[in-house]
C-alpha cells in the first residue's frame, strides 16, 4: 500500500523498527537531519508523525525537552500526529496521555496510543492513505452525497416541506 512519493524520516529513527517496517510496506525512506528528532513525514498526503515513547515522560529531566519539540512539531506542521508508545497502558500511562491531551487541546495535533510498531505503520499508513488526493476528494463526495441522502430522508426534512407547502 505505497502512498506515493518519499517518506521523509528524521535520521533518529534511522535504526527504529516502524521504519523497516515501512520498507517492507513498500514505502520509500528518505532520511533527513533538517527535521524534528522523532518525525515521519508523508509529503503527498500533508501529514506528519512524531514518535514518543511513552516512558520518556516517566523521566522529568527529559520531560521539558520533549514538550518543546512536540510544541515545535505542531508548530510546524499543520496536520500532525503524536505515536504514543507504550506495550501496555495502565493507570500512569492513561495520565500521561491525558495530560498530554490537555496540553495540547485546542492544537493541530492528534494523540494516538500505540502499542507496538505494527499499531504504529498501521495508524500511519491508513491516515496517510485517507489524506492523499485523490483519495480524500472521494471520501469528501462520498461523505457529501451521503450527507444529503439523510437531509433528503429525514422526516423532519418532509415535516418541514409538507409544511412549507400548507403554508404556500
Amino acid at each position: 500500500m505505497a502512498t506515493g512519493g518519499a517518506v521523509i524520516v528524521s535520521t533518529a529513527l534511522q535504526h527504529h523498527e516502524a521504519i523497516s517496517s515501512l520498507s517492507n510496506q513498500h514505502q520509500r525512506i528518505r532520511f533527513s537531519d533538517s527535521v524534528i528528532i522523532g518525525s515521519i513525514i508523508f509529503p503527498p498526503s500533508g501529514v506528519a508523525f512524531i514518535i514518543v515513547e511513552i516512558q520518556d515522560f516517566c523521566d522529568k529531566s527529559t520531560e521539558a525537552k520533549l514538550i518543546e519539540r512536540i510544541e515545535q512539531f505542531v508548530h510546524i506542521h499543520r496536520n500532525s500526529f503524536l505515536l504514543l508508545a507504550a506495550a501496555l497502558y495502565g493507570p500512569k500511562e492513561w495520565e500521561i496521555l491525558f495530560k498530554l491531551q490537555q496540553r495540547f487541546l485546542g492544537s493541530n495535533l492528534r494523540i494516538i496510543p500505540a502499542h507496538n510498531t505494527g499499531d504504529m505503520v498501521k495508524s500511519m499508513l491508513t491516515i496517510a492513505k485517507a489524506t492523499r488526493k485523490p483519495h480524500v476528494d472521494s471520501v469528501r463526495d462520498r461523505i457529501a452525497m451521503i450527507r444529503a441522502q439523510i437531509i433528503e430522508r429525514s422526516p423532519v426534512w418532509e415535516m418541514l416541506h409538507k409544511r412549507q407547502l400548507n403554508d404556500a
